[in-house]
Formats: structure tokens, sequence, C-alpha cells
């Protein structure tokens, strides 16, 4: 606990704040960088659905 305290007066590099807004930008880089990733995977398995849905179904319809 002492070490908190001690970190949290001290003047010397980095404060408390500055951490708080690096990490918040991380964050929101993270939580863009991962939005991104769902739509992109999103849209490849709703294109191998449908590839598939057309592949079974010109299938049953040539049978």
């Amino acid at each position: 606990m002492t070490s908190i305290r001690r970190f949290l007066r001290s003047e010397d590099g980095p404060t408390a704040v500055e951490y708080a807004v690096m990490l918040a930008l991380i964050v929101a880089t993270c939580m863009s960088a991962v939005s991104a990733l769902v739509a992109n995977t999103q849209s490849s398995y709703n294109y191998s659905a449908g590839e598939i849905n057309n592949a079974i179904s010109s299938a049953s319809s040539s049978s």
C-alpha cells in the first residue's frame, strides 16, 4: 500500500493520469481492431455459408 502512495506522490516520469490516458488509448485501439476482425470474420462466414447453400441446392436440383 505504501508503494502505491509513493507512486502517486512521485513526480518523476509519467504520472498516474498519463498512464490512465495511455491505457485508454490502448484499450480503444484493441477494441477497434477486434471489431474490424469480427466484421471480416462474419463476412467470410456468410460468404462460405452462401456458397455451401448454392452447392447443396444445385446438387439436389440436378439429381
